[in-house]
């Protein structure tokens, strides 16, 4: 948003001493963000309205003349240029000078921005003294966007108005300087000259005059021009009209083209101009239609058909959809409702009676139709900010003012108000204690109510509550309200205060806790953090033998994927780590480790709720190591969080992604906590990894459940261990688990603890059975355990163990 400062000023009175950057640094600390400001008259000097007596050729020069200039009442200068548009025997002429020791622009940035300056001095030119220099308007830091009457090469020339000897950048209103603000997404009434102007006097504590809006229209009545009837009055929510007739197209005056030209906008001609100017004041967007193009004398807002062709004022041909709003005549669409008019309705340089549009357009309506389109304006960038609806109306009496004002046609009396459901004003309680509590100030009740005076808030004292003008939308609390005093008393005037409240205790939570020992242990053993994405394909489950009634294949599908590739969201974080193994093993990486936290998905029954997401520790490797390597990390973990003393293992898993030999669930008391194993071939070759491949995966939630951090202190033991060996010939398919049972059952607290040292198959076993051998360490806390006590524990083992067909290696 840019602004003048001369236009702020024509509203705002006693800012005529106030400096360009203390407005920056007053309006930036009270919330409107100044991001810049440039200043029209910088290193313009000394330059001031001469008139031309007389013009001779120079001597010695074909393309020079030597004019005679009156720079003042008694004071004549002369001045040697070789301006086109200065010729021999010419006089009366008025011209900007430039006399010796001022400054000039040195020329322009390629807009109408100045850049740094030149130093004129006298001298002389090809012999002849010159004393000044006569100015074009790009010397004068200007161009012809600001002045289109200026020639393209040449003096510019001034109106016989011009004072002689007064100053020429005071004439041509050059002494001013455009602000440029940051305004935020809620604050829509400041993307207009009022609303800046607004926050100006507030912040100033001036007096705020916005333009004073006077009766127009003929004693004829609007309504025998046009009929307006809306059909979606969700997403029009206002729409107002008049009509102008006899209209006289011609440039619109130099104070609104220079206006114009300092936001930017090309002046064209009044009827634009107007309309342009109102839409920069007021901030309100408006349209002009040429009436005798209007069938039927008729305006319908409505909804487009699905796949309508609709041709707009640049001459592109738009298809559209159900929820674009159009505005249409009798018979066909005529303009993209709050975007832009159509071809078929365009004002031209024949028109005789145009109707005028003001209205308010469902703000996200017409910013989705401008991203489907791909078509936006000025326009409709305000309109998609949300308007409010009583801006309306004074945004077109306004311009029905300037078009009586500026002689560009006869206004009809009445307007038409399609106004269904009238926006109020919201009421907030004002709580002064309150809101001094929030900021940790002492402001008085009469201060904020001074401040709110500015800002157009009213105050119902029966009631103690806060009227809202409707053009402040972001204001629905005492925290906004809070807000508004906070920087109309001043941030920097705030002095620092301790917060209030009970102090807390900052601290992870405790799955937390376990995340980051489960970091802890991966990285301790060798594993690198690995990130793969939560997005899948749906071919995943194929290549991980899933079966096709699994709850797995039960996903979560993205309505927008990337691709087939990225389409529902994983139910198991098997395939991302698989993938990453398979980069690493195809670009020759040997004995890679890899670990992921891995966030799953799980739908429930009901659409309606959202999945339910967990997190997953999940280990993979390939190279060295084997099985027994990944049950060690995982046991260190389970270890760490106190929850491995209770732990299992159960082959009978049926994981059809891994080793049907190889495998196991992971249980907790009868909880399956993770599984682990080695990938089954068909899947480890389908990902392209040549090696054996092993994986652990343990379900964070469950762990967390299972897990605990307490633990008991127990001292150096006093008294020496016994330790014994065993060797055992043991049913092939039994599991070792069941011996380290019966040796923990049988030896109760003496069993200190017990290693698994050899397991052997061979010649020397039979057929059926396999050598297994432990070492088994005793110990008592309270004596030196003698022969008998070991003998008596061993017995028992070895009872135990016989029922179960196990025997004593000979």
């Amino acid at each position: 948003m840019n602004t003048s400062i001369n236009w702020i000023k024509s509203m705002v009175s006693g800012l005529e001493n106030v400096t360009d950057q203390q407005f920056r640094d007053a309006m930036t600390l009270s919330g409107t963000k100044v991001e810049g400001f440039t200043a029209f008259d910088k290193n313009l000097d000394k330059i001031v309205v001469g008139q031309i007596l007389s013009v001779e050729r120079h001597p010695d020069a074909d393309k020079l003349v030597v004019c005679q200039v009156r720079v003042g009442e008694n004071e004549q200068v002369q001045i040697v240029t070789g301006a086109p548009n200065i010729i021999v025997g010419s006089s009366g002429q008025k011209v900007p000078v430039v006399l010796d020791g001022g400054k000039v622009a040195g020329g322009h940035d390629g807009g109408a921005l100045p850049t740094d300056g030149i130093k004129i001095k006298k001298g002389k030119l090809r012999g002849v003294e010159s004393y000044g220099m006569m100015c074009s308007i790009e010397e004068l830091g200007s161009s012809k966007e600001f002045y289109p009457n200026a020639p393209e090469d040449g003096i510019y020339i001034l109106g016989e108005d011009a004072v002689v000897g007064e100053d020429a950048i005071e004439y041509l209103g050059l002494h001013d300087t455009v602000f440029e603000y940051e305004i935020t997404n809620n604050r829509v009434d400041c993307y207009s000259v009022i609303g800046i102007a607004r926050e100006a006097a507030a912040t100033f504590r001036k007096p705020f005059h916005p333009p004073v809006i006077k009766q127009t229209g003929n004693l004829e009545n609007v309504n025998d021009y046009i009929q307006v009837v809306v059909e979606d009055k969700n997403l029009c929510t206002r729409y107002t009209a008049r009509v102008v007739k006899n209209i006289k197209l011609a440039p619109s005056p130099e104070w609104m083209q220079r206006r114009l030209a300092s936001a930017g906008i090309r002046p064209i001609n009044n009827l634009v101009d107007i309309t342009n100017y109102v839409m920069e004041e007021y901030g309100q967007p408006m349209h002009a239609y040429d009436l005798d193009k209007i069938a039927d004398k008729k305006i319908i807002v409505r909804t487009a058909a699905e796949g309508e062709e609709f041709t707009t004022l640049d001459g592109q041909v738009r298809t559209l959809d159900a929820s674009t709003l159009m505005i249409c005549d009798g018979q066909k669409p005529v303009g993209l409702a709050g975007i832009m008019g159509g071809e078929n309705s365009m004002i031209t340089d024949d028109v005789k009676t145009m109707l005028f549009e003001a209205a308010t357009f469902d703000g996200t309506n017409i910013r989705k139709t401008t991203k489907k389109i791909g078509l936006r304006t000025d326009a409709s960038g305000k309109f998609e900010k949300g308007l409010d609806p009583e801006n309306a109306i004074e945004a077109m009496n306004r311009a029905c003012q300037l078009i009586e004002e500026l002689g560009a046609g006869e206004v009809v009396g009445g307007v038409v108000d399609i106004y269904p459901n009238k926006k109020e004003k919201k009421r907030i309680v004002f709580e002064p204690d309150r809101i001094n509590r929030l900021l940790g100030t002492n402001i008085s009740k009469q201060d904020m109510l001074e401040y709110f005076k500015y800002l157009e808030i009213e105050y119902d004292e029966p009631k103690n509550e806060l009227i809202i003008p409707t053009f402040r939308q972001d204001l629905l609390r005492c925290a906004d309200i809070a807000e508004e005093v906070a920087r109309f008393f001043g941030y920097d005037n705030i002095s620092s205060t301790l917060p209030n409240g009970a102090t807390t205790m900052g601290k992870i939570s405790y799955k937390q806790s376990i995340e980051e020992i489960a970091d802890e242990i991966a990285q301790f053993c060798g594993f690198s953090q690995a990130m793969t994405y939560s997005f899948e394909s749906p071919k995943v489950f194929d290549k991980l033998r899933i079966a096709k009634d699994s709850d797995l294949r039960k996903t979560v599908v993205i309505s927008n994927p990337l691709g087939e590739d990225f389409s529902i969201m994983r139910t198991l974080p098997i395939n991302g780590m698989l993938t990453s193994l398979a980069v690493n093993y195809n670009r020759r990486n040997k004995n890679v480790k890899l670990y992921e936290r891995s966030t799953v998905y799980l739908p429930k029954d009901s659409t309606d709720e959202l999945p339910v997401e967990k997190v997953e520790f999940t280990l993979g490797f390939f190279g060295e190591g084997d099985f027994f390597t990944m049950k060690g990390v995982v046991e260190e973990f389970l270890d760490r969080v106190g929850a491995r003393d209770k732990i299992q293992y159960d082959p009978e898993s049926g994981i059809p992604f891994l080793h049907p030999g190889r495998q196991a669930n992971v249980i907790y008391n009868s909880r399956v906590i993770g599984y682990l194993g080695e990938v089954h071939p068909d899947v480890a070759d389908s990902y392209g990894i040549g090696e054996r491949t092993y994986i652990a995966v343990l379900d964070i939630p469950e762990i967390c459940a299972v897990s605990s951090f307490d633990r008991k202190y127990e001292g150096i033991a006093k008294f020496p261990a016994v330790t014994r060996d065993i060797s055992m010939v043991v049913p092939k398919e039994m599991l070792v688990g069941s011996i380290e049972k019966v040796i923990e059952k049988c030896g109760k607290k003496m069993v200190e603890s017990y290693r698994l040292f050899d397991i052997y198959e061979g010649n020397q076993i039979k057929e059926g059975f396999k050598s297994v051998a432990y070492t088994i360490t005793f110990r008592a806390n309270d004596r030196t355990l003698e022969e008998k006590d070991v003998t008596a524990i061993m017995n028992k083992i070895l009872s135990e163990l016989s029922q179960m067909g196990i025997e004593l290696r000979q």
